[in-house]
């Protein structure tokens, strides 16, 4: 869910784009509104990964399957 700051970010990216004022990290101007799009989630803090408790809870037990199948390899 964005945020009220997130949003305002979104639309003044999208209107420096919509102006042909948006220009990339190298300075070139933006002419796709899908790269457009992107500049304006990654200003605003959108496109970054979420962290959570949930994701860290299966990769700790994808880490112990892989454990015990590694200990059942080497009894073999």
């Amino acid at each position: 869910m964005a945020s009220v700051k997130q949003k305002s970010k979104m639309s003044r990216v999208m209107h420096e784009h919509k102006e042909g004022k948006l220009t990339s990290g190298s300075g070139k101007k933006v002419k796709s509104r899908k790269q457009a799009i992107a500049i304006a989630m990654s200003e605003s803090g959108q496109s970054r990964k979420k962290r959570g408790g949930s994701g860290s809870k299966a990769g700790n037990s994808r880490r112990k399957l892989s454990s015990s199948r590694s200990k059942s390899k080497r009894a073999s």
